[in-house]
C-alpha cells in the first residue's frame, strides 16, 4: 500500500459561467497556452487558437482524442458546454429516430442524456490526468429555487444548459469540476430621495464570485476569496504547479486531416483507439454533386480522412450484407440510416474503411 502525503500537482477541472458579453472567453483566453473548441462560434473575433466548430457530437469527441493524443495546448476550452449539451441531444434523439429528448418513455431520453453527459465528463478529465487543464465555458439564467431548509423561494443564477435538462446535466458538470466561478457585474444599490424609498443602481464592477451563495452557485478546492476580480491574475497561483508534461507548441491553425477517429458504438461507451493508421489523401471534391444533398455533419466526419462516398457505401454494402446495392449512389443512403447507424457508429465504419485501404476492398 501507498501512502501519500501533502499537495498533488496536477491539471485543473474549471467551469467559468456568466450574464452574456461579461467577458468569460476573454477570461478564459489567459489560462495556460490555451486551445479552444468553439460551439458556437463566439471566438470568431478573437486572437486566439480554435479548432473547428463541431457539428455533431462524435466529431466533438474526435477532436478531444485529438488533444489527448498530440498535447497541442496547456489548457482546452469548450466554449460553450451548453451549446455541446444541444449537439448531444441531438445524437441521443437522432440515433433513436426521435424528434425531442421528450420523446422517449418515462423520462429515457433524460436518463440517457445523463449517462452521456458522465462518460464525457469522465472523458475530459483523461486529459487532465496527463496534465491539460480543462475549462467549460457556460451562459447563465435565473431560475425559481425552492430552499425546503427556509421554507421559501428566491431567484438565483445557474448554468444555463436545457430548460428540460438542466436537473440532470448540471449537476453532474458542477461535481465534476474543481473551481465553478460565477461571473457578474457588482452593482451598489444608492438611495435616490431622503426617505430612503427610491433607489438607483451605481457601479458595474466585473467580478468572480468563488463560493455558494443562495442567488448563485460556485466553489473552489483552493481557499480563494468569496469574491475575486474577474482577471486571471487572481487565480494564476492555481497554475503554476503543474505536472511536468511536454506539450507541443501551439499551433496557428487546426489540421482536420490529423484527427484520429474515435469509434462511438450504440452503447454510448468510449472505445478503444483504433490502432490502424493509414495515410490517405484522395483530395475530395465534397462540394461536387456526388455529395449534393448530403448530410453535413456526415461530411464534416468524411473530411477528417478525406473519405470518398465510394469508401463509405463499399464499407456499408460489407457490413450490412448487401443489404444496400452495391450501385447504389452515395447520396442516396437514407437518412435514417446515416442517423441511426452510420454516424452512431462512425469510428467502425472508418475502420473498416482504412482495412479496405489495405486489402483493396470488396469492390
Amino acid at each position: 500500500m501507498n501512502i501519500t502525503k501533502g499537495k498533488i500537482a496536477k491539471a485543473q477541472k474549471f467551469v467559468i459561467y456568466g450574464v452574456e458579453g461579461i467577458g468569460k472567453t476573454s477570461l478564459a483566453a489567459q489560462f495556460p497556452n490555451p486551445l479552444f473548441i468553439d460551439t458556437e462560434g463566439s471566438t470568431s473575433n478573437m486572437d486566439v487558437v480554435r479548432m473547428d466548430k463541431p457539428t455533431s457530437w462524435t466529431m466533438l469527441k474526435q477532436q478531444i482524442t485529438y488533444i489527448k493524443q498530440h498535447k497541442p495546448c496547456s489548457t482546452l476550452i469548450i466554449d460553450t458546454i451548453d451549446w455541446a449539451e444541444r449537439l448531444a441531444i441531438e445524437f441521443i434523439c437522432e440515433r433513436s429516430s426521435k424528434i425531442s429528448i421528450t420523446d422517449f418513455g418515462w423520462g429515457e431520453g433524460f436518463t440517457q442524456l445523463e449517462q452521456e453527459t458522465g462518460k464525457f465528463l469522465n472523458f475530459l478529465s483523461d486529459l487532465t490526468e496527463i496534465g491539460i487543464n480543462v475549462g467549460l465555458i457556460a451562459h447563465a439564467k435565473i431560475t425559481r429555487f425552492d430552499d425546503p431548509g427556509e421554507m421559501g423561494a428566491y431567484d438565483r443564477y445557474e448554468l444555463k444548459l436545457g430548460n428540460k435538462t438542466t436537473g440532470k446535466t448540471s449537476a453532474l458538470i458542477k461535481e465534476w469540476a474543481d473551481m465553478v466561478l460565477f461571473a457578474r457585474y457588482k452593482v451598489l444599490s444608492v438611495a435616490t430621495d431622503d426617505k430612503g424609498k427610491k433607489f438607483k443602481g451605481q457601479g458595474g464592477q466585473r467580478v468572480l464570485n468563488t463560493t455558494h451563495h443562495p442567488a448563485w452557485d460556485a466553489k473552489n478546492r483552493f481557499n480563494l476569496p468569496d469574491e475575486i476580480p474577474l482577471d486571471f491574475a487572481a487565480i494564476a497561483h492555481i497554475f503554476n504547479v503543474t505536472p511536468n508534461v511536454q506539450v507541443e507548441d501551439s499551433p496557428t491553425s487546426f489540421d482536420p486531416k490529423t484527427v484520429p477517429p474515435v469509434s462511438d458504438s450504440v452503447s454510448n461507451d468510449f472505445p478503444k483507439e483504433n490502432n490502424i493508421d493509414v495515410s490517405h489523401a484522395s483530395n475530395v471534391d465534397y462540394a461536387s454533386s456526388e455529395y449534393a444533398g448530403v448530410l453535413p455533419a456526415l461530411l464534416d466526419l468524411m473530411k477528417v480522412e478525406d473519405v470518398t462516398g465510394f469508401e463509405v457505401m463499399e464499407a456499408v454494402h460489407q457490413a450490412y450484407n448487401g443489404a444496400f446495392p452495391q450501385d447504389m449512389e452515395f447520396k442516396n443512403l437514407p437518412s435514417d440510416f446515416i442517423n441511426q447507424a452510420l454516424m452512431p457508429n462512425w469510428g467502425k465504419a472508418l475502420e473498416k474503411i482504412k482495412e479496405n485501404r489495405i486489402t483493396g476492398g470488396a469492390f
